[in-house]
């Protein structure tokens, strides 16, 4: 059965707590080798000082004299029963040393705190301080461990160093010239008392040690929960997994995603979305739509939600009385996208928004041609029963042989233009892409009683090369002049449509203006007709009106003109009564001349009709 891995965050503890139990020893430990070295050391110097007072006193100095003289060392029984044992073992009470020890100038001992070792050699070497030497020392002797010190004895009546300017441990002494050693004292401490003296000491060491060990596990099992918390539970391998997953969806799909923190900073911002939205691609370079907004990394990562660059539709979405999936229209980057938000729950945790966005501008403009070829394959299913009967009539005329007036109903079908849609001076569009749109809208303006007119000034002798960019922009400026004909108050319906285009070397410019007999702008100022989700509906209200259309068309297609170069505005904003606005569109690289086709020449029509004054909207 394979053995069960142990979680990362239970990994995490156990490593923790393995590092907090290391310093706290090895702490504890470096601690504890001082103080015992500290102690060491102040045993030392308090044995220094004991032997240098011992080797002081004159009693000692004169009888270890009269020792060294004599041939051979007393017995045991004498030397016990002496002085120099005497003053030493007073010594060694008063003060709680371990030994204070005596010997003569070959080493033989002269006092001891075992009477059975006087008059023997002593264990450990005295020649430095025969020498004239002050020592410390650490070792072993007959009664255990010790730290002590040696120092010499000089004879009475010599120049010897005195205690407080002897020299230093280890030094040799400078005495006269008559300086004479006799002997030496050895003083020690046990270095079991010393451990005592450690264990005192080591308590507050290990309460420290314990406290600090307790500390650490604390913020262990603290840290532990945190790391849970900030990883929703998930394994290291998991949110690597996670990551990759992320990374290979939202720059995978053709939606935009933004997410958005229950604290409201950006934590995703996908491509899809920086490019439905007109932003740049790059880092570090802001759009003029986007300037002096703070960038992170490739995107908006940890920037404000509510300072963001991005539409207020998008932030109106975010807002907590906002309907959940609750989905709108919006126009950005020259696109249609539709936009809604969605609130992120994890286990009852708020993990803040998402902001899905998808481009509907295809499907919208689709739409519009899909509505415009319906409009003119109607036409055409009216023409051709049209272009029938008059096939019968001309074949009835020669049946019965009436040729001059067969030959004169001719004449006359000719001479209505090459169009046979309700467009009042249709010969003077020459391209057939034109015509053909143009004569579909006649058609559905037509059927809501409103007459569709090209202007006298109408000249475009190239043919259109972008034909879905001029669907929608002209499509729907007419559409809108329609609907504000059919609201106004004027007797007599119309929309007038002048085009012209300008050649140029990369391909023509198409200016487009549209004029209706609609009762114009009213108090509407006429940028605000360019603002999403101002519709004619509204105009017609003086602003007031709530429904009447989505809202998106001028200001799609004033966006569709800018980003080619052109632009879409307000020529005149009209008048209560007729006649009505005034639009002009400008289309830059929208007409050219195919290869090997002709430039179109004015016609004798569209000469004849210049000339000739006509009803219009000046």
């Amino acid at each position: 059965m394979p053995r069960l891995a142990l979680r990362f965050s239970t990994q995490t503890l156990l490593l923790q707590l393995g590092v907090v139990l290391l310093v706290v020893l090895l702490s504890g430990t470096v601690h504890a080798w001082l103080v015992y070295g500290r102690i060491g050391t102040e045993a030392e110097n308090q044995a220094l000082t004991l032997a240098r007072t011992v080797a002081s006193d004159p009693v000692i100095r004169s009888q270890v004299e009269a020792i060294s003289k004599e041939s051979g060392t007393p017995p045991a029984a004498v030397l016990a029963a002496g002085p120099i044992q005497a003053a030493a073992e007073a010594a060694r009470s008063r003060t709680g040393a371990l030994f204070v020890v005596v010997t003569d100038e070959t080493g033989l001992r002269l006092a001891h705190p075992d009477r059975a070792r006087l008059g023997e050699r002593v264990s450990t070497d005295p020649s430095d301080a025969l020498s004239g030497k002050e020592v410390t020392t650490r070792n072993t002797g007959t009664l255990g461990p010790s730290a002590g010190a040696k120092v010499p004895v000089y004879a009475p009546g010599s120049a010897a160093t005195t205690p407080g300017s002897a020299a230093t441990p280890g030094s040799a002494a400078t005495p006269g010239s008559a300086a004479t050693v006799v002997g030496e004292i050895s003083v020690g401490y046990s270095m079991e008392s010393l451990g005592q003296s450690l264990a005192e000491d080591i308590v507050p060491i290990a309460l420290t040690a314990a406290g600090s060990l307790i500390a650490g596990v604390l913020a262990s099992f603290l840290l532990r929960r945190r790391l849970q918390r900030l990883t929703l539970g998930l394994e290291p391998e998991e949110i690597s997994t996670l990551v990759h997953d992320q990374v290979a969806v939202l720059q995978g799909v053709d939606d935009g995603v933004i997410g958005i923190s229950a604290d409201g900073r950006i934590t995703v911002f996908n491509a899809a979305a920086r490019r439905l939205l007109g932003m740049p691609e790059e880092s570090g370079h802001p759009s003029p739509a986007t300037a002096g907004t703070e960038w992170a990394g490739s995107d908006w990562t940890g920037t404000d939600w509510a300072n963001a660059a991005v539409p207020a539709q998008l932030k109106a979405l975010t807002q907590p009385s906002a309907h959940d999936a609750e989905a709108v229209e919006i126009v950005a980057g020259g696109r249609v996208l539709v936009a809604n938000a969605r609130k992120a729950l994890h286990r009852k945790e708020d993990l803040g928004w998402v902001v899905m966005l998808r481009d509907r501008t295809e499907l919208q403009q689709l739409t519009r041609q899909l509505d415009a070829v319906g409009t003119m394959s109607a036409a055409l299913r009216a023409q051709r029963h049209e272009f029938a009967n008059q096939l019968h009539t001309i074949a009835g005329f020669m049946s019965i042989g009436q040729h001059g007036q067969a030959k004169d109903y001719l004449a006359r079908i000719s001479a209505t233009g090459p169009l046979k849609f309700p467009v009042q001076q249709a010969e003077l569009l020459q391209d057939p892409y034109l015509q053909a749109f143009v004569g579909a809208k006649s058609v559905e303006a037509h059927e809501r009683g409103v007459a569709l007119r090209i202007g006298p000034e109408t000249l475009v002798r190239e043919h259109v090369t972008e034909p879905q960019d001029v669907t929608t922009v002209l499509g729907n400026l007419i559409d809108n002049a329609v609907n504000a004909a059919v609201a106004g108050s004027s007797t007599q319906r119309w929309v007038e449509l002048e085009l012209l285009d300008e050649p140029g070397p990369d391909g023509g410019t198409l200016h487009i203006v549209v004029a209706d007999s609609g009762d114009g702008l009213g108090e509407v100022e006429s940028e605000r007709v360019f603002v999403e989700g101002f519709t004619t509906a509204e105009a017609a209200d003086g602003g007031n009106a709530k429904a009447g259309g989505q809202g998106l068309g001028l200001a799609l297609v004033r966006q569709l003109a800018r980003r080619r170069g052109g632009d879409v505005r307000v020529l005149e904003p009209g008048s209560p009564g007729g006649p009505g606005a005034v639009f002009m569109a400008t289309m830059p690289k929208v007409t050219g001349t195919p290869e090997g086709a002709p430039r179109a020449e004015p016609t004798a029509a569209t000469e004849r009709s210049a000339t000739e004054p006509t009803e219009g909207h000046e």
